[in-house]
């Protein structure tokens, strides 16, 4: 499954989903994780709808969000084309979160989880 944390530097999940300028996408098993590509997101648009419609594109087809925050407008936003928002405390490294969410899935993985795992098999 593929994995999008908004983050300032690849290193810590440290942005607001709207503000973020920059996703790293990671694709992520049970056993593995590899680093795919930083997907910009750079482009100032003003209108609100508009602005989340491009920043859920610039995800390059994640199935996991990882941010510090996202409204409510956003996360029915993701939610519904498909990529499943998770808010996590601003700073916490990115390999953690895999970390976890390959403790997650090697273990009693959510209802949530499950379902983006199998969809991706």
């Amino acid at each position: 499954m593929f994995v999008a944390f908004a983050s300032s530097n690849g290193e810590r999940i440290d942005q607001h989903f709207g503000w973020s300028k920059q996703f790293y996408l990671y694709e992520i098993s049970k056993e593995s994780s590899t680093f795919i590509e930083c997907k910009e997101s750079q482009k100032e648009i003003e209108d609100e709808k508009e602005k989340l419609r491009y920043k859920i594109e610039s995800l390059g087809g994640a199935d996991i969000l990882y941010c510090t925050q996202i409204g409510p407008t956003a996360a029915k936003m993701t939610q519904a084309s498909g990529v499943y928002p998770v808010r996590v405390e601003e700073g916490q490294k990115i390999q953690d979160a895999i970390e976890k969410l390959q403790e997650l899935l090697n273990n009693q993985a959510p209802p949530w989880l499950l379902r983006i795992y199998h969809k991706q098999r």
